[in-house]
């Protein structure tokens, strides 16, 4: 029989849950989220295993870049925040990609034409015209970004109706103008909105806490009320479901190869 939790011992349990890094397999069984159909990991280590000199940007904890088959003789990796440096670097290092630290915004600590790929999975911002001066000519940008409206229904539950340019935001046709104004020539950009599902407020206090751009500045204490009202109506209704949003967006510095 299952037995059920209280409202405290489940946010509880989902303020004690560590943060660092982007492995997401605590939430099995308490939250679902659907998976963009290209397969980005793979797709990317299909770019990783021809590749000459590669850099992945805000690689996290490295979990995504550590799950590629094939890595070139020169492969970097990014990250800003200390727990997740020392996490990637622990990761990464015996496969032989080297974790820089360095700030999420430009300049990066590389030299011009450095790499002939540069991959991203979910930027904070792509600083398209940082990536056109990384990329050798003929380099390819692989990434998938957040897109536009992500898991909005979450945020506007704890927050109440966003303003427009917040929905705005990472629009992929606005994306497209802002690489192409870098000189980079848009060869793929997809957006697929994708449901998730949260069985209990638990995994909604770690999602808020992992990602916190979710809804800003989220903390147990501030929004108690809310959690709350979210946990009693999950238990009434079923799993609240919200939609998040990914854009697959390929770019390639003109030139030959």
């Amino acid at each position: 029989m299952t037995v059920q939790r209280s409202f405290e011992e489940l946010v509880a349990e989902g303020e004690a849950v560590p943060t660092e890094g982007w492995d997401f397999s605590w939430f099995e069984g308490r939250a679902t989220e659907e998976r963009p159909s290209w397969g980005y990991q793979r797709a990317m280590g299909e770019r990783m295993a021809v590749a000459r000199a590669a850099l992945d940007i805000q690689t996290g904890g490295g979990e995504v870049l550590a799950g590629v088959g094939r890595r070139p003789p020169v492969s970097v990796a990014t990250e800003a925040w200390p727990p997740n440096i020392a996490k990637a670097t622990t990761l990464l290092h015996p496969l032989g990609t080297v974790v820089v630290a360095a700030p999420e915004e430009p300049p990066l600590p590389f030299g011009d034409a450095a790499f002939d790929l540069v991959v991203s999975r979910h930027p904070v911002q792509p600083y398209f015209g940082e990536i056109a001066r990384l990329l050798r000519p003929g380099g390819t940008y692989f990434a998938q970004h957040v897109g536009p409206e992500s898991v909005f229904e979450l945020t506007e539950f704890f927050l109440g109706p966003l303003p427009e340019e917040a929905r705005e935001a990472r629009q992929p046709d606005r994306e497209r103008a802002e690489a192409e104004e870098a000189g980079l020539e848009v060869v793929r950009l997809r957006t697929e909105r994708l449901r998730m599902e949260f069985h209990d407020v638990a995994a909604v206090v770690h999602f808020l806490r992992k990602v916190i751009w979710i809804v800003p500045g989220f903390t147990v204490a501030a929004h108690l009320p809310k959690l709350r009202e979210l946990h009693e109506r999950i238990g009434a209704e079923g799993p609240f479901v919200t939609y998040s949003s990914r854009t697959l967006f390929e770019a390639r510095r003109p030139g030959p190869a």
